[in-house]
């Protein structure tokens, strides 16, 4: 459920921004994402990662930005979850790319 929640979420926020920052189908992926995440890991663990001490500033950024979006003004609520996003997930970005390097030892991948 959670995953789906997710990929619904994400999928929700691309067509958003492709709609030229449609302000209802971003405020849904948002709630979609957060919700997706909170079945992913639970609700402690999503509480601890978001409200840890050196995280609380892109955690600020990115319920800064869900708000604003939420007030109707989707490019500025955007920017500022997209800063909160970063820096919340920084250390999570190495181990995706490492994953996706991983992708080209795949035999029938790395001919593609």
């Amino acid at each position: 459920i959670g995953v789906g929640l997710v990929g619904f979420g994400l999928f929700f926020l691309l067509f958003g921004i492709l709609l030229y920052f449609d302000s209802v189908l971003l405020a849904f992926g948002n709630l979609l994402f957060l919700s997706g995440l909170v079945f992913i890991i639970g609700f402690r663990r999503t509480f601890t990662f978001f409200f840890q001490r050196p995280k609380l500033k892109g955690t600020s950024f990115f319920f800064g930005g869900l708000i604003v979006v939420l007030m109707r003004w989707p490019i500025l609520g955007m920017l500022l979850e997209a800063y909160g996003f970063i820096s919340l997930f920084r250390s999570f970005f190495p181990v995706a790319f490492g994953f996706l390097g991983s992708l080209a030892n795949i035999p029938l991948l790395s001919q593609v």
